[in-house]
């Protein structure tokens, strides 16, 4: 009898149900979560570091994610190409970024078998490179007009839009567009604005101020922890102000891995930022984490995390590491947290004003983290609590296939909660049960 085959399968079905009743019982969270997580000892895994991701399956007909009680969802628009991030124009379209990753010449055995188990992830490919608009004219809940808005960008990612002029965080850097209001579509040539390294973290989001004068730019680093240098690092790893008046940038704040989502806290007027860490030191370390971002700050990367916890991976800097600032709230290691949004107390019934974070999921340790929508609630300008679920079900339970991965998260035009998910291809829609 082949005991150890034998309990090899028990130890599967345990831990198929422990992720199953985690589900049910709407669970969003691991050890390395909060205010105050407890960060598990770094436990370095060599020059080949943990690779585990599902395949990319889609969603078979019938089926969709599973929204938290009191909440329901509908698919409201398919057959998207990769959608990663989400605008909402003032007159209630709906834009979406399509566009992923792109493949470049693996140097090493890993980033070989890396490309390959991202490519089978559906996290790695042909680039569609374009915009498209979505149009709910009817207000059912369903995009039933579709258009081309922009085409032949360079992996873009962020929008915004400010009187007549339309933003785009491509890849290389922020264009600026003639916008009429009310647009089908652009085709009016772009200005650079503002130029980036492409290559390593490609997303660059957008956001603009509150008085509409400056824009926020999150540019994540080349590599994982500065392993071939920090001159290829220079402007990197940084969230810039971008002054429209007079043109100039600078960065605001640094130390930031790849911070993607950004979000203004209306109580207190702070930016605040998702950020994705480091590799390579166990499971749980460090976590991905939400935080508030303040003008000069520095927030570790590549020297520490969680504060001031060094690296011995990277020749250090004692002085940056004696002024890295300690994040708000950790959101798990390995989560890939990339959209964020706030939301007003009553957006989704039962939930108080908090941020919604869309978790694109893990593909970089032992068990998988992450695919699923998160709620952090706030009081008083701050994380107050434990998250919660507001949508699960993007990952098989045997966590052998995905169905999906949320990506980028915005407040509908009829105040819905709308979710890019970028394996299933599929702008998601979240409102309370008993909501059109």
């Amino acid at each position: 009898m082949n005991f150890s085959g034998i309990f090899g399968q028990i130890v599967a079905l345990i831990g198929a149900g422990a992720v199953q009743w985690r589900r049910l019982q709407g669970v969003a969270h691991e050890p390395a979560w909060g205010s105050a997580p407890a960060v598990p000892a770094a436990k370095p895994q060599g020059s080949i570091p943990t690779l585990k991701m599902p395949t990319a399956a889609g969603w078979p007909d019938g089926q969709r994610p599973e929204a938290a009680p009191g909440l329901k969802v509908n698919a409201f628009a398919t057959d998207l190409n990769h959608p990663r991030w989400i605008h909402v124009l003032p007159n209630g379209d709906v834009l979406v970024a399509e566009a992923t990753q792109v493949p470049v010449p693996a140097e090493s055995v890993f980033d070989y078998a890396m490309q390959a188990t991202m490519r089978r992830a559906g996290a790695l490919g042909e680039s569609a490179n374009r915009i498209t608009l979505l149009r709910d004219a009817d207000g059912d809940g369903i995009a039933e007009r579709r258009d081309i808005f922009m085409e032949g960008l360079n992996q873009p990612f962020g929008m915004a839009q400010l009187g007549d002029t339309f933003y785009v965080g491509n890849t290389d850097g922020v264009v600026a567009f003639p916008y009429v209001a009310g647009a089908d579509r652009i085709t009016s040539p772009g200005r650079k604005l503002q130029a980036f390294k492409p290559g390593g973290h490609w997303t660059r989001s957008l956001l603009a101020s509150p008085d509409g004068r400056k824009l926020f730019v999150g540019v994540g680093s080349l590599t994982n922890i500065a392993e071939s240098g920090m001159e290829v690092e220079e402007g990197r790893a940084a969230i810039y102000e971008l002054d429209l008046a007079d043109g100039r940038s600078r960065i605001f704040a640094d130390g930031l891995r790849n911070p993607v989502g950004l979000a203004w806290e209306p109580r207190t007027g702070e930016l605040w930022t998702v950020v994705n860490e480091r590799d390579g030191l166990g499971d749980e370390t460090p976590p991905d984490y939400l935080t508030s971002v303040r003008d000069g700050g520095f927030y570790g990367w590549p020297y520490c995390y969680w504060g001031q916890t060094v690296d011995d991976r990277v020749p250090q800097d004692p002085t940056a590491v004696a002024r890295a600032i300690t994040p708000a709230y950790a959101l798990g290691g390995h989560t890939a947290s990339l959209g964020l949004c706030w939301l007003p107390a009553g957006t989704l019934p039962g939930f108080p004003e908090g941020m919604a974070i869309g978790q694109h999921g893990s593909w970089n340790r032992s068990t998988l983290s992450g695919y699923k929508v998160v709620f952090v609630p706030f009081a008083n300008g701050r994380p107050a609590g434990p998250a919660r679920d507001i949508l699960t079900g993007f990952l098989a339970s045997d966590e052998r296939v995905s169905y999906g991965r949320p990506v980028g998260v915005a407040l509908g035009p009829d105040g819905s909660v709308l979710v890019a998910d970028d394996v299933g291809d599929v702008i998601w829609r979240v409102t309370g049960e008993h909501q059109g």
